[in-house]
């Protein structure tokens, strides 16, 4: 990716970002938005939204590990990072709060790693094998851990309704 178009997506990444938490902190939100998250319609179908979000970024790691999709790891690349770097508007429209409990866990570790995927290895521009290793166990075990909740998350919504 090109210095310029990396500087970008880590300029809109980090400013949605920086966003969703002064949104957050300062309580400020959209009485129209407030009132369609109190919906359980659109509570669910928004969380099929990030749902499928989740699940779309792990289609590089399916990319990168099937030896006929290789030859698009670049484009799938590009994408993961962009889809990664807006993922705070997403979850923005799912849920203006952080939440509690385990949904506190799960909103933590979700823009943890999106921040980890925005200061990656075009950023860190190092050449030792072992920042890199580093880097992706970190992002990957976080990507994990967010999967993970989003499953006990959907299994939680659905036993309760």
């Amino acid at each position: 990716m090109k210095k310029s178009n990396h500087v970008l997506l880590v300029i809109v990444g980090l400013s949605l970002f920086i966003l969703y938490i002064l949104q957050f902190a300062f309580d400020i939100s959209w009485p129209w938005l407030l009132e369609m998250q109190a919906d359980q319609s659109y509570k669910r179908w928004s969380g099929v939204v990030v749902g499928i979000f989740i699940l779309f970024q792990w289609l590089l790691t399916l990319v990168r590990v099937t030896k006929k999709l290789r030859k698009y790891n670049l484009n799938f690349t590009r994408w993961h990072q962009w889809i990664g770097a807006i993922s705070p508007v997403l979850f923005y429209f799912h849920a203006l709060q952080i939440g509690y409990g385990y949904l506190g866990l799960l909103s933590y570790v979700f823009f943890t790693n999106m921040v980890l995927g925005l200061v990656n290895l075009d950023v860190i521009k190092s050449q030792k094998n072992w920042v890199f290793q580093s880097w992706m166990i970190t992002h990957v075990s976080l990507s994990v851990v967010v999967t993970f909740l989003l499953f006990f998350h959907i299994g939680v919504v659905f036993y309760y309704k």
